[in-house]
């Protein structure tokens, strides 16, 4: 009988979410009601709590019950009274009252309130005989001291209450279990209960991780017991559509008559309605085995000193808990198991045709995906038969296709345990260890987990990949035991150079239990990898980290696993080294975190991109954000601002020469409006991998292991080639293609103006999808890979989010008319939303001989003006021309945030010897804003203005060479309006 399709299964990627609902009745207080003695007995000679506790967590169950206990049943009817209970276990004797007549007045009180007696022997007693009618007793257990039946009869009470919603729901599987003797309930239950608690965990190890593993635990088979051939009917009937497989005793009752043939009649009508059943015959007389062969019916004995191995063989077999094995229609196996989906999709491509249609005609697939909770999947399978098909071929190529498309999404914004066997390498994001992701992995899996929640996404880009690079990140446990083995928690107080902490780091043990997995890892991964840091406050929703810690390139792809191995673990060192730099000890003491108390989680990402001779490299990187703080013309500040450039994203992050455009109005670019402007600005360097088979030594410095490259040099690459438009000289021009002489100028044009890839429409999608899944703005990192190799289409990577938290919603801060006119310094280019009046010293670069070529050495004046301010805990005001922060010394002054961390407000001027687009993408700006440091662009041609010449007619308290201090007798009142990005300083 074929299975109806249930709407659920059209939704199969939300099947964690349903598993979370499954299971949603718990017996979670029960009320035991024995005599005194019975209960020392439990107790203090059992003890029966405490081995209940223990037994669940042996089999990771959820929560175990608490237990209430009382002598009578007068007692037991007013605790009832008092509290409500999920499962009443009486002993047979109590001392005022027997207990079938309790049963009868607990089921006045509470009709559905399971009641469980636990007998002594298996005969009961004349006061137990009741009439048919109204039962006071749902069930009869023998009680022998074995703890393992409490877990059976609270499972099966359990199973019981929710058997109608979860397979209404979700599709669970039911084992039907008709069995009449206490006595072998009592036995067999407990058996039935731990081998398929076993079997269902050992089917998903190494699957998923332990959350999903313990949550799709919930969608194991219920197992329902009847006690005579009416009750096994009405289950059968009620639940036919869901029934994995029958065991049924051989004699029990029928019209109240008890029926040698029971049993098997009842079979037979069993393997009449649905032939693939499988069916189990228990018996204690061992004759009965002929009539389970006349069934097609396996059959234990009860009485075997075998039989919890013949009802694990049932389960693994017949049940489809164990391997799949393949066989030909005689029965003999072909030599090739699965142990996984993956395994099942491989050799289902394999096998002979003839071993292929005999598990199809048995519906042996889809009993075994039933069996790993592969609800949706396995009844997609069911119903398919060869008459569906023009030949076999076709039903085979289908059936690998509906798993390979399950297998791959299944692992769609699942964070997976690193197993090293079976390992599924269609996973997108692995981890090794239980500590934290840490904040930079958090994003990644949060963006991930939106990708798989908004399917219709990457059908609205058709042909496009819109990817999470594959991820393996090593939790934060991986760093603490890292630290704590080599002793080296006391550089988090030391000052000693980044250099020498690097170099401790670097001589320092790893450990052996990851090192283990990265071996097998790197055995399947030849790509070259990207080595990130993800601490815990990195890109967290307030006080970011951003940038601070390193991220190291390495080509892996050097012939010697050992050496890519050794060099792998020489980056995950460095990033850790990282956590103790100078830059992020001193953003934590600005903003009050111990260095001691981070916690660094590591990614190690497939690099986007690729090769081109010896280099390696995606064409655009780039950053996005939700909210613009500098809209020109049409733009609006909620339509975002994206920042790209050809080549790695270092150039985008350390603020060098980029385009910078609008999602909304791509082709809107106001700072690129003449054939000068356009040649004075376009991006004349890139970054890539060098791809030299070998494994060069990494430093401190994570840019040694780069390629900064002339644009000029990729004159024959396919980047290049799609992103660059010709100078002609002899036109004064500029034309949007490379098919003729001239120079070539990276303007993206055939991206933002021809929209040859929909770069501008992905990431204004993107911005709002992360905008409503984190409830703020945010800030994305990512890669586009538009070189083709072979039939992959291209692709859009995700490389990081984060909230953007520079916009303070604070009080309303007004600016009027008269401040304006009389502010030093006034500016339409402003972040924040502040009143400051905290800055009495001013630091400046001092215009008269301001040279671009010295802005090293300008730097490491300011960083020494820095360390005495930073000491006498004074802000100050810091005044310069060009971009903070840039990694191009010709773009503005390259400070790192220790050379700057005291600052209260930053000025970026204007020079006639620099020409730089104003801050906004690279981690410095993103620090700086974190920290609720303003940072005010002034621009002429926005209208804004410093007064120069009162600034450097004050007198000075240091007068280096290229930079001046001063101190006011007052502070300066700063005054910046967010609503408007306005700023005045009086």
């Amino acid at each position: 009988m074929a299975l109806t399709k249930k709407p659920y299964f059209n939704d199969s990627d939300s099947r964690f979410k349903l598993f979370h609902e499954l299971m949603a009745r718990k017996v979670s207080d029960i009320l035991l009601v024995s005599t005194p003695y019975d209960a020392w007995i439990m107790e203090d000679d059992c003890r029966l709590s405490e081995r209940v506790v223990n037994e669940y967590r042996g089999l990771n169950l959820s929560q175990p019950p608490r237990m209430t206990w009382v002598s009578t049943a007068e007692e037991a009817l007013a605790a009832l009274d008092r509290k409500p209970f999920d499962m009443v276990i009486t002993m047979p004797r109590l001392s005022d009252m027997g207990a079938a007549a309790l049963g009868h007045k607990i089921k006045k009180k509470a009709p559905d309130l399971p009641v469980i007696l636990l007998s002594h022997d298996t005969i009961p007693s004349p006061e137990m005989i009741e009439p048919d009618n109204a039962p006071g007793i749902d069930r009869t257990f023998v009680w022998s001291g074995n703890t393992d039946i409490l877990v059976a009869l609270i499972k099966s009470a359990e199973d019981r209450m929710n058997v109608a919603k979860d397979t209404a729901s979700a599709g669970v599987r039911v084992i039907l279990f008709v069995e009449d003797s206490p006595y072998y309930l009592s036995s067999l239950l407990p058996i039935l209960y731990r081998e398929l608690v076993c079997q269902t965990q050992a089917v998903m190890e190494g699957t998923l991780n332990e959350e999903h593993r313990l949550v799709t635990m919930r969608a194991r088979p219920k197992i329902l017991v009847a006690g005579n051939y009416e009750e096994a009917l009405s289950l059968y009937e009620e639940y036919e559509a869901f029934v994995l497989g029958v065991i049924s005793d051989v004699r029990f009752s029928r019209n109240g008559v008890m029926d040698d043939t029971a049993g098997v009649d009842f079979l037979r009508h069993v393997r009449k309605q649905r032939f693939g059943i499988p069916l189990l015959l228990a018996s204690s007389e061992p004759a009965n085995a002929a009539k389970a062969a006349m069934l097609s019916a396996a059959f234990v004995d009860k009485n075997s000193d075998t039989l919890h191995q013949d009802v694990r063989l049932f389960f693994k077999v017949y049940l489809g808990f164990g391997d799949f094995v393949f066989r030909m229609p005689d029965g003999t196996e072909i030599g090739c198991r699965a142990s996984n989906l993956k395994a099942l999709e491989q050799h289902l491509a394999t096998i002979p045709e003839a071993s292929f249609r005999y598990h199809c005609n048995r519906n042996d697939f889809s009993r075994w995906l039933f069996a790993r909770t592969e609800m949706g999947l396995a009844a997609q399978v069911r119903p398919i038969n060869d008459d569906d098909f023009t030949d076999v071929e076709s039903h085979r190529r289908h059936l690998i296709e509906i798993i390979a498309d399950r297998r791959k999404r299944r692992q769609k914004g699942i964070v997976a345990d690193f197993e090293t066997a079976g390992a599924d390498f269609d996973t997108e994001f692995f981890k090794i260890g239980k500590g934290s992701l840490g904040g930079k992995a958090r994003g990644l899996a949060f963006i991930t987990s939106l990708l798989r929640q908004n399917n219709d996404f990457s059908q609205r880009y058709e042909g496009i990949d819109i990817v999470v690079p594959q991820t393996l990140v090593i939790t934060t446990d991986g760093f603490e035991s890292f630290v704590e083995d080599n002793q080296l928690r006391y550089l988090s107080k030391t000052d000693l150079p980044d250099e020498q902490i690097a170099d401790i780091f670097v001589n320092s043990r790893f450990p052996e239990w990851i090192e283990a997995k990265l071996r097998d890892y790197l055995a399947q991964v030849t790509y070259p990898l990207a080595i990130r840091s993800s601490s815990l406050l990195e890109d967290a929703q307030f006080r970011a980290y951003a940038g601070l810690y390193r991220t190291y390139m390495i080509t892996n792809d050097c012939p010697d696993l050992e050496r890519r191995l050794d060099h792998l673990i020489q980056a995950i060192k460095l990033v850790y080294a990282s956590t103790y730099y100078q830059g992020p000890k001193a953003f934590s003491k600005r903003v009050g975190h111990r260095t001691e108390e981070e916690q660094m989680a590591v990614i190690i990402q497939k690099l986007m991109g690729s090769r081109y001779g010896d280099s390696f490299y995606p064409a655009i990187s780039g950053v996005a954000q939700s909210h613009n703080y500098y809209p020109f013309a049409r733009m609006k500040s909620e339509e975002g601002i994206v920042t790209i450039a050809m080549g790695l994203g270092k150039t985008v992050v350390e603020g060098e020469k980029t385009l910078r455009f609008s999602p909304c109005h791509p082709q809107l670019l106001p700072q690129r409006s003449t054939v000068e402007d356009i040649l004075e600005n376009a991006q004349r360097h890139f970054y890539a991998l060098k791809m030299e088979g070998c494994c060069h030594s990494l430093a401190a410095n994570d840019a040694a292991s780069l390629w900064h490259r002339d644009v000029a040099d990729a004159e024959d690459e396919l980047p290049l080639q799609l992103l660059a438009s010709t100078y002609v000289p002899d036109e004064h021009r500029i034309r949007d293609t490379v098919h003729i002489p001239g120079m070539r100028v990276l303007t993206f044009a055939h991206i933002l103006k021809y929209n040859e890839f929909p770069l501008a429409a992905i990431i204004k999608d993107l911005l709002k999808l992360g905008e409503q899944g984190m409830g703020c703005p945010v800030e994305m990192e990512f890669s586009v890979n538009l070189a083709a190799q072979g039939s992959l289409p291209p692709q859009f990577a995700f490389l990081q989010i984060r909230p953007m938290t520079a916009r303070a919603e604070l009080e309303q801060v007004n600016i009027s008319t008269e401040e304006i006119e009389n502010a030093r310094c006034f500016s339409e280019m402003a972040l924040g939303n502040a009143v400051k009046q905290d800055m009495a010293d001013i630091i400046f670069v001092k215009p008269e001989v301001f040279d671009p070529g010295k802005t090293t050495l300008i730097a490491r004046e300011i960083a020494k003006l820095n360390a005495t301010l930073v000491n006498e805990q004074r802000k100050y005001l810091l005044v310069g021309p060009g971009r903070w922060g840039s990694a191009d010394r010709w773009l503005g002054i390259p400070v790192n945030w220790s050379d700057i961390s005291g600052v209260g407000a930053m000025i970026e001027t204007e020079s006639d010897k620099l020409v730089a687009e104003p801050s906004q993408g690279s981690h410095f700006f993103h620090n700086i804003t974190t920290l609720g440091i303003n940072y005010i662009t002034v621009s002429k041609a926005s209208g804004g203005r410093l007064d120069w010449d009162w600034l450097v007619s004050l007198p000075r308290q240091s007068d280096l060479t290229f930079v001046a201090h001063l101190r006011l007798e007052t502070p300066v009142t700063l005054k910046v309006d967010g609503r408007r990005s306005r700023c005045v300083i009086i």
